[in-house]
C-alpha cells in the first residue's frame, strides 16, 4: 500500500504538471524555451534543497548522483513535451505520449522476460479503450511535428522511467538528473528565436511545474518504481491522460462530458485491475 500512494501521488503530480504546462503555453505567458530552463532549473533548486535538509553527507555528493543518460532522457522529454503543446490538443497529444510510454516500457519488459498475467493484460486492454474514448471520437488530423514530437517525449519519458527501477535513493538521483538536464534547458534557451515571452504569471507556473509537479513527483515515481515491474509502471501512467481531463474540468472550467466520465471509469478500473493487491500478496 506504500507503494500504491506513492504511485498515486506521482500520478497526481504529472496532471498538475500537464495543467500547468497547458496554462503557460495555451495562455502565451512565457515561451517554450523559457519555460522549460525554469522548469528543469527549479526542479534542480527544489530537490537540492530537500536532500540538504535530510543532513545526510551520503559519498559522491549531489553532482555524483543520478547519470548523465537518464538526465538526457528526462531533458529530452521535456524539451519535446514543451514544444509539442504548442502544436497539438491536449487529448491527441496524451494518446501520442502515452502511447509511445506503452511501447518503450512494455516492449523492455518483454525483453527482459517479464510475462504480464490474464489479469495485466485485461487491464491494460481496459485502460487503452479508456484512453481511447477519450481522445479519439471526434479528432481531427494532428500536425505531423507537434505528433512526433510528443511521440519522442513519450519514448524519453519511459526510458527516464526504465532508468528509474534501478535507483537505490531516488531522491538523490532524481536531484542529479534535474542538475544535469538543467544545462540541458539553457542550452535549448541558447538555441532557440530570440524571441522571448516572459510574463510573472508564466515564471510562477513554471516554478510550480519544476519545483513541485515536476520535481518532487518524479522523486516520488523514482522511489515507487523499483517496486513496479516495467508492465504495470507503463499501465498506471495510463490514467494521467484522463485525470488531467477531469481536473481541466473542475479547475479550468472545460465541460465534464458523458464520454469523459465513461472514459474515467474505464481508466481507474483497468490501472486499479492491474495493481491492486491480492489476497496471495501484493500485487504492485
Amino acid at each position: 500500500m506504500r507503494i500504491f500512494g506513492l504511485t498515486v501521488a506521482a500520478l497526481i503530480g504529472f496532471a498538475a504538471n500537464s495543467l500547468l504546462t497547458r496554462s503557460a503555453l495555451a495562455g502565451l505567458r512565457i515561451d517554450a524555451a523559457t519555460f522549460t530552463a525554469v522548469r528543469l532549473g527549479s526542479g534542480a533548486l527544489m530537490l537540492w534543497l530537500l536532500v540538504a535538509a535530510r543532513g545526510e553527507r551520503s559519498s559522491g555528493g549531489l553532482p555524483g548522483a543520478g547519470s548523465w543518460i537518464s538526465a538526457m532522457a528526462l531533458a529530452g522529454y521535456a524539451v519535446a513535451f514543451t514544444l509539442a503543446y504548442r502544436r497539438v490538443g491536449a487529448g491527441v497529444g496524451a494518446l501520442a505520449l502515452f502511447s509511445a510510454v506503452q511501447i518503450t516500457m512494455i516492449g523492455r519488459g518483454l525483453i527482459d522476460g517479464e510475462r504480464p498475467s490474464l489479469r495485466d493484460r485485461l487491464g491494460w486492454l481496459l485502460a487503452i479503450a479508456g484512453l481511447g474514448a477519450l481522445t479519439l471520437p471526434g479528432a481531427t488530423a494532428p500536425d505531423l511535428i507537434g505528433l512526433a514530437l510528443m511521440i519522442v517525449a513519450g519514448a524519453c519519458w519511459g526510458v527516464y522511467s526504465l532508468r528509474g527501477r534501478k535507483s537505490r535513493d531516488p531522491l538523490r538521483a532524481t536531484a542529479g538528473n534535474f542538475l544535469r538536464a538543467s544545462l540541458a534547458g539553457l542550452l535549448f534557451v541558447a538555441l532557440s528565436p530570440l524571441e522571448r515571452i516572459v510574463s510573472a504569471p508564466g515564471l510562477w507556473l513554471a516554478v510550480i511545474s519544476g519545483a513541485f509537479a515536476s520535481g518532487v513527483g518524479y522523486a516520488l515515481w523514482y522511489a515507487a518504481l523499483p517496486s513496479l515491474t516495467a508492465w504495470r509502471a507503463a499501465v498506471v501512467q495510463l490514467s494521467v491522460p484522463v485525470l488531467t481531463a477531469g481536473s481541466a474540468a473542475v479547475i479550468l472550467g472545460e465541460s465534464l462530458t458523458t464520454r469523459l466520465m465513461g472514459a474515467t471509469a474505464l481508466v481507474v478500473a483497468g490501472v486499479l485491475l492491474t495493481v491492486w493487491p491480492t489476497s496471495k500478496g501484493g500485487r504492485v
